[in-house]
């Protein structure tokens, strides 16, 4: 056999395969007591129909898209902070608005015991869900984790920690990834042996309301990019927080640094907590069939309450040439805060990541 069969049945078969994918990913996905009052019904059910539908065709036109799901979902009394716990019917209104995985490990994820990291699993496996971060049992991990997704034929291995569980402690036997490097580190040598071509961390960390990554975020993103990692997702301070592009000396690739992408839905109401920024990324693979991070666009979001005009909670992207006035007249001036803050921080700290242009 010629030694140029191997190497060329290897380059056919990696330019047979799709050259991109894309993964959406989003900031907090949250319930606050008056957001569940407002969904409940008449009849004792909750129906959140509209609170996504503006952003349903951008979420759902990616490959992959992730959401955090920060409340439990935990059945009986349904109640919003600080012990959260959403109806099943949000997560149904989430799979609906196109999200393909629910990262779990955060600082909620404890509100409503063991019982609730259970009934969560369960209703998340319900609807369809991928779902990392907190598991019924160790058992139950190990079959999780490696994690890798084959999206649009690129294997991608995904983590998920959280820094704590404001103080709550796992009373029995479930499960729940937190910040702790040595284990890290085992789980992305894992992750990467099971094949995974990408390797992308999100990760539950920081200081709440800061606009600017603390020097522990930093560092932490110092070390997983030293790790190899290809894209770091960063949640929890329920602001924005910069976007990086980093060249990786590990990997000769390109490494993506979100610090923060902010609440998705919420019913903060501080400036900066009203909204976030969905970030749109792009897998690429290169002439010899290298898979990589390529590229990454953000768009604002900004959490519209409910009028009699539209009676539920509402998700609005705000682009660049988006009349505010419009689309959230209720509150247009709180929302021109908000853009111009993060487009503030935005402009002046991003690095490589830019704006979303339609």
């Amino acid at each position: 056999m010629s030694p140029l069969l191997p190497f060329l049945f290897s380059l056919l078969t990696a330019l047979s395969q799709p050259q991109e994918a894309s993964i959406v990913f989003v900031g907090d996905a949250m319930q606050h007591q008056k957001q569940i009052d407002v969904a409940r019904q008449s009849d004792g059910t909750y129906n959140y129909s509209g609170v996504f539908d503006n952003v349903a065709d951008y979420i759902s036109s990616a490959d992959y898209a992730v959401v955090n799901l920060e409340t439990p979902v935990a059945g009986g009394r349904y109640s919003g902070y600080p012990m959260f716990n959403a109806p099943d019917n949000f997560v149904t209104a989430l799979k609906d608005a196109g999200f393909d995985m629910a990262l779990t490990a955060n600082n909620h994820v404890l509100d409503r015991h063991d019982n609730g990291i259970r009934r969560t699993i369960a209703c998340l496996d319900k609807n369809g869900f991928d779902h990392i971060g907190a598991y019924t049992n160790t058992s139950a991990r190990q079959k999780s984790i490696p994690f890798v997704k084959n999206i649009n034929n690129f294997k991608v291995g995904f983590l998920n920690y959280t820094y704590g569980t404001n103080g709550l402690t796992i009373r029995e036997d479930v499960v729940v990834d937190y910040i702790d490097k040595e284990q890290i580190k085992l789980d992305i040598k894992a992750t990467r042996d099971a094949g995974a071509e990408i390797i992308i961390v999100a990760i539950h960390w920081g200081v709440e309301y800061q606009l600017l990554p603390h020097p522990s975020q930093k560092e932490l993103a110092n070390f997983l990019v030293g790790q190899g990692v290809d894209m770091i997702i960063g949640g929890h301070p329920h602001v924005i927080q910069p976007m990086e592009v980093r060249d990786n000396p590990i990997t000769g690739k390109k490494s993506l640094v979100i610090y923060s992408l902010g609440n998705f839905i919420s019913n903060m109401l501080t400036t900066d907590t009203r909204g976030g920024a969905m970030l749109s990324t792009k897998l690429i693979r290169d002439n010899n069939g290298i898979a990589q991070f390529d590229s990454a666009s953000y768009r604002l979001v900004y959490v519209n309450q409910p009028t009699t005009s539209h009676p539920n909670y509402q998700v609005v992207p705000i682009d660049a040439n988006t009349d505010i006035t419009t689309a959230v007249p209720d509150l247009s001036a709180k929302c021109r805060a908000f853009v111009a803050n993060a487009t503030r921080i935005f402009d002046k700290h991003n690095i490589n990541v830019p704006r979303y242009k339609k």
